[in-house]
């Protein structure tokens, strides 16, 4: 698997998490169980509250895979998990105002319409709860005041796909976006375009709504043979982009952003040439446990800088390595 620059630091961040929480040498073992306790019970911690509130909109495999992380990390901290979402910001805000009434003992938020959320994060902030910010919304996480950010940069990530179909030889990218005005997606466009020497246009489709997603991007392919190229930026809206190709008539190669079994596949049928992977079940685990280290150990984890789990380029070769944990939704 071959990795982009910011991934480095994903190894250093994971390497701080186990020195933080005492696994490290001949006593990681020692010190795992009694993190832990022993037989895979939980830790012997005050029972807390997390709670997670994300833009996710409905049947995003992505945030299966998020939210098996979290729960995961809960079981192991002793630590309720809470789930919320919805994929318009201010409704999203409201779920946070929330989830900071039920006084959480700590929350997890998504940004990827972040101006909606300024003032909801600031106020659990202010309420004294700990905030942990994943996925989108990066550059905010420290204005609004979170102790830090988990995910990847997504200039960086789109800045590797645009060189990426540099060594494909492409010339054309259509940049297909499932939510408008989320962040996140047009910085992965943007970097696509700084990166790629070829020309990249964006379409805006609703990722909820399948068959009409499929019938622009079928379109779209008709009316513009020059494109050879199609960029998704999630697993779901790759596979309705391989239908409307297919419908289309089109060679255009596929890539997409993020894994799922579905994805995998279709990396190893090559009807998805490269994905990207930012590693969803570590941002779920990695913030509820990092909440529970900082209520239990005072840790924080990043320095005021974010906790980077992508990007990662994957390929077909890389499939034999992923198949087992994508098919237990762990990747």
């Amino acid at each position: 698997m071959r990795t982009v620059r910011s991934v480095r630091a994903v190894a250093a961040a994971l390497a701080a998490l186990a020195l933080a929480a005492g696994c490290s040498g001949s006593g990681g073992k020692k010190s795992e169980d009694a993190a832990s306790g022993a037989s895979g019970k939980a830790a012997n911690t005050p029972r807390m509250t997390i709670g997670m509130v994300s833009h996710s909109g409905e049947g995003d495999t992505f945030w299966d895979i998020v939210q098996t992380g979290a729960e995961q990390a809960a079981e192991k901290d002793n630590v309720k998990f809470l789930y919320a979402n919805d994929k318009e910001g201010s409704r999203q805000a409201e779920l946070v105002r929330s989830m900071t009434d039920q006084k959480v003992d700590g929350l997890i938020v998504t940004l990827a319409k972040p101006q909606a959320l300024k003032s909801a994060v600031r106020a659990a902030v202010k309420a004294g709860i700990p905030v942990i910010t994943i996925n989108s919304g990066g550059e905010y996480s420290r204005q609004y005041g979170a102790l830090t950010h988990i995910g990847q940069d997504e200039s960086v990530a789109g800045e590797a796909v645009g060189a990426e179909l540099d060594k494909r030889g492409r010339e054309k990218a259509l940049c297909v976006i499932h939510e408008q005005g989320n962040v996140s997606l047009e910085d992965r466009c943007a970097g696509v375009q700084k990166a790629f020497d070829g020309t990249v246009e964006n379409l805006n489709v609703d990722g909820t709504n399948a068959p009409s997603s499929q019938s622009s991007i079928e379109a779209k392919l008709q009316s513009d043979k020059d494109i050879d190229a199609i960029v998704t930026l999630g697993a779901p809206i790759a596979a309705i982009s391989a239908k409307a190709r297919e419908q289309a008539g089109s060679a255009a190669q596929l890539a997409t952003f993020d894994l799922n079994a579905a994805v995998v596949k279709s990396l190893k049928a090559k009807d998805i040439t490269f994905a990207v992977d930012q590693q969803p079940y570590l941002q779920g685990y990695e913030a509820v446990d990092l909440l529970w280290l900082n209520r239990t150990n005072a840790n924080v984890l990043g320095g005021g800088r974010p906790v980077l789990t992508g990007p990662a380029i994957v390929t077909g070769k890389d499939v034999p390595a992923l198949e087992k944990y994508t098919a237990r939704g762990t990747r």
